[in-house]
């Protein structure tokens, strides 16, 4: 059975997933990039971004696991650019060039209609403007039987979470307080929501903590 999952989502110790401010210029935030530190020596960060190297480590393998499996994907509209409002006609196709990392169907959320944009390495941008049950039942039908993953941003992963629709977490604690930002679980019960820990491991750069759903 296929499940949907949150997977590499990068958190700071106080529990923020994004900064403040998000801008071009700073696609996560003001400080956002401190979250990712773990990710960013990995050689599949390395990789992705057409560097040569990186780390072949323990954080690695949870970069590896984070993006492996997943036959379709969700995001938030502010994953998918920095835009508000109407769609403008900018050519704007994402934050990552012509060859995003997702390499397969990717559904955003929005409340204002656009077509789909395909992009090379079988990644093709769906807008879906009927809610986050709508994009779910898309992103299955895309997925056949691998998993969805709620790639964010940290509204997107609340709401899906709140609406006990996500079977597994995995989350990459960073060493770093950023005080203020995008807060994942404020108001949120994660044992109540039937969430409980199943495997943490430590490195320098992040803890590493999967919770699955137990219904």
């Amino acid at each position: 059975m296929s499940k949907v999952r949150v997977a590499g989502f990068s958190l700071s110790l106080d529990g923020f997933g994004a900064g403040v401010e998000q801008s071009l210029d700073d696609p996560l935030g003001k400080r956002g990039k401190e979250l990712f530190q773990w990710y960013f020596g990995t050689r599949t960060f390395h990789a992705m971004t057409g560097q040569p190297g990186g780390k072949e480590d323990v954080d690695d393998a949870w970069a590896v696991r984070a993006m492996a499996g997943f036959g379709a994907f969700i995001l938030g509209r502010n994953m998918f650019g920095p835009q508000r409002g109407p769609w403008p006609d900018d050519g704007w196709k994402g934050w990552w060039g012509e060859d995003p990392p997702y390499h397969a169907p990717t559904f955003v959320l929005t409340h204002h209609p656009r077509e789909p944009i395909p992009m090379a390495g079988g990644t093709t941008f769906h807008f879906v403007t009927e809610g986050i049950e709508a994009a779910l039942a898309q992103a299955r039908a895309a997925a056949g039987d691998k998993d969805v993953k709620i790639g964010g941003g940290v509204s997107t992963v609340r709401q899906y979470l709140q609406a006990g629709l996500v079977d597994e977490l995995h989350f990459a604690i960073s060493p770093v307080v950023l005080g203020r930002g995008e807060a994942l679980f404020a108001g949120l019960d994660l044992p109540a929501l039937g969430f409980r820990v199943v495997e943490h491991v430590a490195t320098p750069a992040a803890t590493h903590v999967t919770l699955a759903r137990h219904v």
